[in-house]
Formats: C-alpha cells, sequence, structure tokens
C-alpha cells in the first residue's frame, strides 16, 4: 500500500529542505560557486540546483555575484573571448548571525560572526567570574553580547545561534555547567538562562573540546583522522575526535584527563584530590615547581602569561628548578598520554596552550614513558604537536560549533529578516 497523497507531500518538502541545506553546507567550505559547481559539489541534478537556490535567493539566505568568465568556460568562447560571466552564489551575509563566547577564569570574550562566516566585531572584558553571583554570571555574559550586537553595522542578520566554550565539565547537551573552576556555582542550567535573555540557541562545550573542533576543521591534513587535544593552561584537559565525531561521555563532557591519578598522596590538585596530573602539569603546578611554591596549595590566583613566559624562558637558560618543574610535567603528561593509548591505542596529539611554550624540555619526557619497559608494547613514533596559543583556538572552535548549530536548525523556507 503506498504513501497517502499528504504523506507524499511531506516526504517531497522534506527532500527539498535536505537539498537546500546540501547546498548551504556547500556554500559554508567554498564560499562562492557557480551553479554548475553547486551540482559538482553537492551531488544534486543542475535542475534541482538551479529550483533551490532560486528559493533560497528568495528566501534571503543566497545571494548572486558576477565572476570572471573562467578561462575553459563554454560561455567564453565568444567573440574576443570575453563571454558572459559566470554567476557565483554565496552565502547572504545578513541572514543570521552567531555568537562564540569564550569565558575563561577572569576574562570573557565574544566574537559576533555573520551568517557568510566573517567576523563582525569582537568584544572582550576581565571579569572576576569567580566572585559572581550564579544569577550576575548569566547576566554579564549576556551584556557582554548585547554591546557587540549594538556595536554591529546596520544589517546585520538576526542573532540565531551561540555556542559557550567554558573551561570545566559540561553535560553532554551542552545545557549544563555541572562544575568549572571559574566558578563556584555547580549544576547551573546556563544555557537555558542565556537562551532566555538573548532570544537564541545556546549551547555550552567543554574548552578544550573546541579546540579539538578548531584543529579539525582548520587542519584536516593534520587532524582529519583520530586525534586528543590536551590543554595545558590553568588546568589540563582534553578534546577528542574518534571516528571523525567529538568525543563525549553519556552524561558529560567527559574526556577529563587532567585528573588521571599520577602520585599518590602528591600534590593538591584544584579538583580537591591529590596527585592528579594537572598538579603537575597544569600553569599553577608548573609555577609552584619552578618557584618552589608549597605543593599542598592552589594558588588563589592562576599565574599569568607573562608568569609563565618567564619560568619557559628561565629553563631555556638552564635553570634548574624551571627545567626540573617542566620534565615533571613530562613525566606526569607522559602517564596521561600512556593510559590514553592503552584505552584508544595511538592517536595523533595536539599539545595547546602556555605549556606548549616549553614544548622541547618536556616532550622527550612523555617519549621516555610511552617507550619505556614497564609499558608493555613501546609506543614509538607517536605524533606531536605544540600550540601555544589556546584562546584564539578556543574561539575558533566556538565560532566553527556557532555557525554548524546554526546550519542544523535554520528554517530554509522562512523569509531572513536583517
Amino acid at each position: 500500500m503506498g504513501p497517502t497523497p499528504a504523506a507524499a507531500i511531506q516526504r517531497s518538502d522534506d527532500l527539498r529542505r535536505q537539498n537546500k541545506r546540501r547546498i548551504l553546507a556547500a556554500l559554508r567550505v567554498q564560499r562562492a560557486l557557480a551553479r554548475t559547481e553547486l551540482a559538482a559539489a553537492t551531488g544534486l541534478s543542475a535542475s534541482t540546483v538551479s529550483a533551490a537556490t532560486s528559493e533560497l535567493i528568495a528566501t534571503g539566505h543566497l545571494v548572486e555575484a558576477d565572476l570572471t568568465p573562467a578561462p575553459d568556460d563554454d560561455t567564453a568562447r565568444s567573440a574576443g573571448g570575453r563571454g558572459r560571466p559566470r554567476v557565483a552564489l554565496s552565502r547572504r551575509p545578513g541572514a543570521a548571525s552567531v555568537a562564540a563566547l569564550t569565558i575563561t577564569v577572569n576574562a570573557i570574550q565574544v566574537d559576533l560572526v555573520d551568517f557568510a562566516g566573517d567576523t563582525i566585531c569582537t568584544r572582550s572584558e576581565p571579569s572576576r567570574t569567580g566572585s559572581l553571583a550564579q544569577a550576575d554570571f548569566a547576566s554579564r555574559i549576556s551584556s557582554l553580547v548585547e554591546t557587540a550586537l549594538a556595536a554591529a553595522p546596520k544589517g546585520t542578520g538576526p542573532l540565531s545561534s551561540v555556542a559557550v566554550a567554558v573551561q570545566g565539565v559540561v553535560d553532554a547537551e551542552g545545557e549544563v555547567l555541572h562544575w568549572s573552576p571559574m566558578s563556584p556555582h555547580r549544576n547551573v542550567g546556563l544555557a537555558a538562562e542565556l537562551s532566555r535573555t538573548l532570544g537564541a540557541e545556546v549551547r555550552l562545550a567543554n574548552d578544550a573540546d573546541m579546540i579539538a573542533a578548531a584543529l579539525h576543521h582548520d587542519e584536516p591534513e593534520r587532524f582529519g583522522g583520530d586525534f586528543a587535544a590536551i590543554l595545558l593552561s590553568y588546568g589540563v584537559g582534553m578534546g577528542m575526535f574518534l571516528g571523525g565525531t567529538l568525543f563525549h561521555g553519556a552524561r558529560t563532557s567527559a574526556a577529563e584527563i587532567g585528573h588521571v591519578p599520577f602520585e599518590a598522596g602528591g600534590a593538591l590538585c584544584r579538583c580537591g584530590r591529590f596527585g592528579c596530573v594537572e598538579a603537575y602539569a597544569s600553569e599553577y603546578g608548573i609555577w609552584r615547581a619552578a618557584t618552589g611554591a608549597d605543593p599542598r596549595v592552589v594558588p588563589a590566583e592562576p599565574p599569568d602569561r607573562a608568569a609563565m613566559a618567564g619560568i619557559a624562558a628561565r629553563a631555556a637558560a638552564g635553570d634548574a628548578c624551571a627545567i626540573e618543574a617542566y620534565r615533571t610535567a613530562g613525566r606526569a603528561l607522559g602517564h596521561a598520554v600512556l593510559t590514553l593509548y592503552t584505552v584508544f591505542d595511538p592517536v595523533t596529539v595536539a599539545f595547546v596552550g602556555s605549556g606548549a611554550l616549553a614544548f622541547d624540555l618536556w616532550e622527550p619526557v612523555v617519549r621516555e614513558a610511552l617507550c619505556g619497559p614497564s609499558t608493555g608494547l613501546p609506543y614509538e613514533g607517536a605524533l606531536f604537536y605544540g600550540y601555544p596559543e589556546n584562546i584564539g583556538l578556543m574561539s575558533r572552535g566556538a565560532v566553527i560549533t556557532a555557525l554548524s548549530n546554526l546550519d542544523r536548525t535554520i528554517d530554509v523556507d522562512r523569509l531572513q529578516s536583517g
């Protein structure tokens, strides 16, 4: 028995929307494409592309622009070789906008990005997030987004998606901030609070996950397959891609490799336990060891970038305490990477953050841990890369995530404002 007419219409509408999304996805990768190029990129027929793009132009998702004729284009083979200009299609910037928020222990940054993927403006402000009341925490974030929207030029599209990169543990759905070093509050429904204020879909994400998303998107030649991004900043975290998909736990963002036990009864970690990997390989762990501070006390304020650069410079100049601090960090990281490899087999690893400033000092120590006699199967030739700058990658990952969420949810049949 065949489908009812209503069901057939529904399927036809769904297929039409799916085709539109395929076209928009192709134009997210390639900024401008002619209709023939879109057909090749999407695998859709020329007639389907023509019909779908006409509708997307009418609803304000796409715009047309003339391109110089391709040298081998049949349309260019006219008198004088000039030919008819090719018409390219691209996303209309004003169809919508997204906000990418990066929240760290003492700072909040927002990047406002248009539908085409270009940054409209960036705003940041110092903020002692640890001393904010729960209600003030959400309102401070919303206020900065609203400031960015107010500064945006005329024609900026409506805010339609927000991605928030946060330090700490969030739930698997990206709605609840369970725990974070940047706030004393626990199990905060931050996504819902921000969504009510901003009138847009909001999703939270772990900061290391956003770093991994940025690397996967921007450097597929290195990070297109299985890999881990280990964040060496105020804390130690990890984002991971397996099978082309960002790894999450069943309930949370998971991958808290910084809290793998390293030394029983050892240095105090900010999580309250003793001997975690983070207690040795984080900024505060390295700073404590290099300055001779009490390993049973977590500094009230994290060492800043200048302080960490100074320790790296001391180590490079031969300072014994600084060198030993990084070697200890390397032993802790080696233990963490060995644990990772034992569970998942060897994957490429990107070490990101201020810890990578002294990559050359501790990287050999990590390799020693992977190839020592106690490890069973030696993991030789592991691929490691160092990226000292983490905030830029966090914000880039949040932008990619916000745009992806927008592409997944935007109404391709509705006339857009802006």
